[in-house]
C-alpha cells in the first residue's frame, strides 16, 4: 500500500472523550509538506482526525510529549525511560464529526485503540469551519491554523445567549470589539439595535459612519447628541443615592412618600394609568426642585405663640431657582416663634441635595434638554421620545458615552440606564419595538467597573436579571474585560461563548477557564502564549472550538497604546498649549 502522507500514528487509549495518541515511530517529520502545505504536528488547539467508515470524528490537541503519555505507562516511563522505544505522544479531546460533507459538533460514536489518525489538511478544516448561513453570520477574522480560512461567527447565537470578550491590557480586546460591531454593521439588517455602554469614549472613531454617538457635552459638528438621563426615570433609591449624605429609614420612607404623592398627581395629567400601579419607582415625571422646595420649608418653618400657625416669612423662596423661604428666627425657652417639633432633621441632606442639583456636571441627569419638568411635572417631552432618539436614528449601533460623567455617580447612571432600557423591552414585548421582534444587543465595556462579585448595586442586579432572563426577552450581552476575576461568577456563567485573548494573570486565566467548556480547560495555559489581536473562541457562536486571529481595525481606538519613540521626537509644547488644557479642565469640555 502507498503511504498515505497525513497518517500520523494510532489510538493508544479512550478515556471519555479524550483520546491518547501514539505517534508512528517511523513518520519522518513533525513538519511534513503536503501538496506544497507546510503542516504542523502537536501544536495545541490544531485538529487531528480518526476516520471510521463513512464518518471522521474531529479532535482538538491539548497535550504534546512525554505527559501526554497514559498514566500507567507514564508511571512505567518513570522506572525505565526506554520503554517509550521511539515513540512520540499526543493527547486530544473530541469535538466533531464529519458524516458526508457534513460537520457538526458533538460524537455520536468513540474511536477504539488501533484506530488510525491522521493530519487534518486545509480541504478538510473548510468542512469543520465552513457551513454557517451567509445572513446569520458574520466575519471576524482568520483561522490561526490556516489563515486562508475565515473565522466566523453566528450571529444568531451571539446575541441570544451572549457572549464575553475577556483578555489582558494589550491583547487586543478593543479592536476585536470594534471588529465585531463593524461585522454587524455591515450586514444589510436595516433594524438591527446594538447599545454599547462605553465608559471611556473609546470607540466612538473607530466605529464612525455606523453609530450614533450619546456623550455629555456633545459635539454636534462631528454628529454626537446630548445624553440625557432623565432623573424621574430613575428607582427611587437609585435616584437619593446620587445625593451625598445619608439619611434613615425612617427619613427615606418619608421621601418615598412625597415622591409618591407628586407622581401620582403627574399620573392624572398623563392619563391612562391606574393609581394603584403608580411607586415611588414609577417612571413618571415630577419636579424634583418643588419636592426638595416643599421637603426644606417643611423643616425651616417656625410658628406663633399657639404652635399652629406659622410664622410670616420673612424672605419668600422660589423654587425655580432653589432659594428656601425664610422664617423669623426660633425663640429660646417658652418664647415665641417655635420650632417645627415634626421636623426630620433633615436640613444637612437638603442642603447636599441642592448643591447637586445645581451642579453643572449633572445637568444630564437634572436639567436634561426637553426631558425636565416644570414645576407642576409636566415635561415637553417624555421616555417614548428617548427612546426613540437613542434607537431610531438610522444607524445600527447606539454609543452612550459615559466619559464625561462623575466617576462617584458613573455606575449608578450605567445600571440605571441598563434598567430603563431592559425595563421598555420587558413591558413592550407584545410590540414591534420589544426585544422579541426586534432583538437588542448590549455591549458592556470594562464590564468589571460596574459589575463586581458580591456587589449589590443596580448595574449588578440587572445585569444578573438580563443574562438570566434576558435570552426569552430578546435582549442579549456582550460583556467586555481585563479582569473577568472581578466579574459576578453567575454572569459569566451564563455566558454561551467566551472569546478569550491573552490573559497572564492566573485568577483570571482560572475564571476564563471555568467558564469555557470543561473538554479546553486543559488548553488555559495557551492562553498567555496566544499573539496580540489572537483568541481562542469557544460556545455556542461558533461551530467548533477555534484559535482565531482578529482583523485589525483601519481606525484605532482611543485606547490604541501611544508610539512613544515617535510622538517624543516631536518639539516640546508651549506654554500655550497648557492654558488650553487648563481652560478645557475648567470648563469641562474638549471644544
Amino acid at each position: 500500500m502507498k503511504h498515505n502522507p497525513t497518517h500520523i500514528g494510532q489510538v493508544e487509549s479512550v478515556s471519555g472523550n479524550s483520546v491518547t495518541i501514539k505517534m508512528a515511530s517511523s513518520y519522518p517529520s513533525n513538519m511534513p509538506i503536503i501538496e506544497g502545505t507546510v503542516y504542523r504536528i502537536g501544536q495545541i488547539g490544531s485538529f487531528l482526525k480518526i476516520p471510521l467508515g463513512y464518518a471522521n470524528l474531529y479532535g482538538l490537541v491539548t497535550q504534546a510529549g512525554v505527559m501526554a503519555m497514559p498514566d500507567a505507562l507514564l508511571m512505567a516511563y518513570k522506572e525505565n525511560p526506554s520503554i517509550v522505544d521511539g515513540h512520540r505522544w499526543l493527547q486530544m479531546i473530541l469535538v466533531g464529526e464529519q458524516v458526508g460533507s457534513n460537520f457538526e459538533r458533538g460524537v455520536l460514536q468513540s474511536p477504539t485503540s488501533g484506530d488510525q489518525v491522521h493530519l487534518v489538511t486545509n480541504d478538510d478544516l473548510r468542512v469543520v469551519y465552513g457551513g454557517y448561513n451567509a445572513q446569520s453570520s458574520i466575519v471576524i477574522g482568520n483561522q490561526s491554523a490556516s489563515e486562508g480560512l475565515e473565522a466566523q461567527l453566528d450571529l444568531d447565537k451571539l446575541v441570544s445567549r451572549h457572549c464575553a470578550i475577556l483578555g489582558s491590557t494589550g491583547s487586543g480586546k478593543s479592536n476585536a470589539v470594534s471588529i465585531v460591531m463593524k461585522a454587524i454593521a455591515g450586514k444589510p439588517l436595516p433594524s438591527a439595535r446594538v447599545l454599547m455602554i462605553d465608559p471611556h469614549g473609546e470607540y466612538s472613531s473607530s466605529l464612525r459612519g455606523k453609530c450614533r454617538v450619546f456623550r455629555v457635552g456633545a459635539n454636534a459638528a462631528e454628529g454626537e447628541e446630548e445624553l440625557c438621563v432623565p432623573y424621574w426615570a430613575l428607582p427611587f433609591r437609585e435616584l437619593m443615592a446620587i445625593f451625598p449624605g445619608k439619611l434613615s429609614d425612617q427619613n427615606e420612607d418619608y421621601i418615598r412618600g412625597k415622591v409618591l404623592s407628586f407622581k401620582r398627581a403627574s399620573a392624572i395629567g398623563l392619563g391612562g394609568l391606574r393609581a394603584e400601579s403608580i411607586t415611588a419607582d414609577s417612571p413618571i415625571p415630577f419636579s424634583i426642585a418643588q419636592l426638595w422646595f416643599d421637603l426644606d420649608n417643611f423643616e425651616r418653618t417656625t410658628f406663633r405663640a399657639d404652635r399652629i400657625t406659622p410664622e410670616t416669612l420673612t424672605t419668600v423662596g422660589d423654587p425655580a431657582t432653589l432659594t428656601s423661604n425664610q422664617y423669623p428666627i426660633a425663640g429660646l425657652g417658652a418664647s415665641a416663634p417655635f420650632l417645627n417639633q415634626k421636623a426630620k432633621g433633615i436640613l444637612g441632606f437638603l442642603d447636599g441635595m441642592r448643591s447637586r442639583i445645581l451642579d453643572q456636571s449633572y445637568s444630564f441627569l437634572f436639567k436634561p434638554n426637553g426631558y425636565t419638568p416644570d414645576l407642576n411635572g409636566v415635561v415637553p417631552s417624555d421616555l417614548p421620545l428617548l427612546y426613540s432618539t437613542w434607537f431610531g436614528h438610522g444607524f445600527p449601533i447606539s454609543i452612550l458615552d459615559l466619559s464625561a460623567i462623575p466617576s462617584e455617580v458613573m455606575q449608578t447612571i450605567a445600571g440605571c440606564i441598563l434598567k430603563l432600557t431592559y425595563d421598555a423591552l420587558f413591558w413592550g414585548q407584545k410590540t414591534v419595538v420589544g426585544g422579541k421582534l426586534q432583538p437588542l444587543l448590549i455591549v458592556l465595556d470594562e464590564a468589571h467597573t460596574y459589575l463586581k462579585a458580591g456587589e449589590e448595586s443596580i448595574s449588578s442586579r440587572t445585569v444578573q436579571a438580563i443574562a438570566k432572563e434576558g435570552r426569552k426577552y430578546g435582549v442579549g450581552l456582550l460583556l467586555v474585560t481585563q479582569r473577568p476575576s472581578e466579574l459576578d461568577e453567575t454572569v459569566l456563567s451564563q455566558c454561551g461563548s467566551i472569546i478569550a485573548l491573552r490573559m497572564t494573570n492566573s485568577r483570571d486565566k482560572g475564571h476564563v477557564v471555568s467558564a469555557m467548556q470543561d473538554e479546553l480547560r486543559e488548553m488555559a495555559d495557551v492562553l498567555s502564549g496566544l499573539r496580540t489581536g489572537e483568541a481562542i473562541v469557544s460556545g455556542e457562536a461558533v461551530r467548533i472550538p477555534s484559535r482565531i486571529k482578529f482583523f485589525q481595525s483601519n481606525s484605532s481606538t482611543k485606547s490604541s497604546d501611544p508610539v512613544a519613540s515617535k510622538l517624543w521626537a516631536n518639539p516640546s509644547p508651549n506654554v500655550a498649549t497648557y492654558e488650553t488644557s487648563v481652560r478645557n479642565w475648567r470648563n469641562q469640555s474638549f471644544n
